[in-house]
């Protein structure tokens, strides 16, 4: 037995957008009806848990969890500027509740994507007051929250747009793109239209600095309210390897997560979200390596990648790391038992060689909408039918959870 360290957080993760469904005052909610359009097919009702939050909790402690996160949906608390709706704080300050009462550690992103619709086409996070507005949200969400929560997180992988574009877009999904924001601004009638996933190339600069001065704030704003929170971000990480001379490698982490990991070091912990790696040459970015296990985006999966992030997010910061998303999209559940032992096993001998995680977090406890691929890919410990919503766990959570209950791992794997 390979044990964890007492009071090692175990759980699952969901975003609100991804689960809860009808998010209709979303910028993301817009994009996914018009015409013209990146995603596959559009949200609808999700995993209906805006409704069905209930059954989730009970999942994850069915499960075995001690932890959840979450996120609340700026769209649906704030769904005109400066109106504020109570009954949506009333709802997240349940879920909360409804953690702490199922003996769950409940861990709160404050925007994970999704942002309303008013705020996108003001200018969105461009706009000269983005961060003062966020703040301002932070700081009712914090009021309504606080005194349930000790784990936020202001943002989702803010760095997530810039890693794509290092992995090259394809010049067709680059124009699709294109047509996509012009047509949003078309139907809003406005002059510009850029979300956190969705902005062109030349916008790339003036969105990390104005995400990270908005995580400056929200931060400010959380500890403002309730400084026993514990605030970070979750950094979109993945484990980039340089096989000989490898320049690219050397931009990538510059471009992708060098203003992150800085900034983290002013937070109390880093979240670390990871599912691949990528090998770098001298000429950039190399193939995955023949006959090497993907997923079901094409990309490599490697179970030691877990634990190299760690160690590089720990050594660029300094701070506590929490795996606040860990996971595979697969539709043959054996494959994600493995990995997540596998990898679980590698995080275990960073753990012991003394570098401070406080916890981990599986994406996802349920099979939801994954963004411009829809529903197609399947990270969840939890199936969910898309007609009747009917939750059925996998043997991958059977696994997980025995792990989180017993706070350790018994059978140790490595993935060859």
């Amino acid at each position: 037995m390979r044990q964890f360290p007492d009071g090692f957080l175990w759980g699952a993760s969901t975003a609100g957008h991804q689960v809860e469904g009808n998010n209709r005052n979303s910028d993301l909610w817009l994009l996914e009806q018009l015409p013209v359009t990146l995603f596959k097919e559009p949200s609808g009702l999700a995993c209906n848990s805006y409704e069905m939050w209930e059954d989730d909790l009970d999942l994850a402690q069915s499960i075995g969890l001690n932890t959840y996160r979450f996120s609340v949906e700026w769209a649906r608390v704030e769904p005109e500027r400066g109106r504020y709706s109570q009954e949506a704080l009333d709802h997240y300050a349940a879920i909360v509740r409804g953690c702490r009462s199922r003996g769950l550690e409940p861990v709160v992103t404050y925007n994970h994507f999704v942002a309303p619709l008013w705020f996108t086409a003001g200018g969105g996070w461009l706009s000269p007051d983005s961060s003062v507005l966020f703040a301002s949200y932070c700081t009712v969400v914090t009021r309504a929250l606080g005194d349930g929560i000790s784990w936020a997180m202001t943002m989702n992988e803010p760095n997530i747009r810039n890693i794509l574009d290092h992995a090259g877009l394809p010049e067709f999904l680059h124009g699709l793109l294109v047509r996509m924001l012009q047509c949003a601004e078309d139907e809003l009638g406005v002059e510009r239209f850029r979300g956190v996933q969705f902005f062109l190339p030349e916008d790339a600069e003036a969105m990390r600095d104005a995400l990270a001065v908005g995580h400056r704030a929200a931060r400010a704003a959380i500890k403002a309210v309730a400084p026993h929170i514990k605030v970070g971000l979750g950094l979109a990480m993945m484990d980039d390897v340089a096989v000989g001379e490898a320049p690219a490698l050397a931009r990538k982490r510059r471009d992708c997560y060098d203003t992150w990991l800085e900034l983290a070091k002013e937070d109390d912990f880093i979240g670390v979200q990871n599912y691949s790696r990528a090998l770098f040459g001298p000429d950039g970015l190399l193939p995955v390596p023949a006959g090497a296990p993907r997923n079901q985006g094409g990309e490599e999966t490697y179970a030691p990648s877990l634990a190299n992030c760690v160690r590089y997010a720990h050594a660029q910061t300094g701070v506590p790391v929490f795996i606040t998303e860990h996971g595979l999209s697969t539709a043959d559940d054996r494959r994600r038992v493995e990995f997540i032992v596998a990898s679980l096993a590698h995080l275990h001998d960073v753990i012991e060689s003394g570098l401070p995680v406080i916890g981990y977090c599986h994406w996802s406890l349920l099979d939801n909408f994954e963004w411009v691929a829809g529903y197609e890919p399947e990270f969840g410990l939890v199936a969910v039918d898309e007609i009747s919503f009917e939750r059925t766990p996998k043997p991958s959570a059977g696994v997980y959870g025995a792990i989180a209950r017993s706070n350790g791992l018994s059978h140790i794997g490595e993935e060859r």
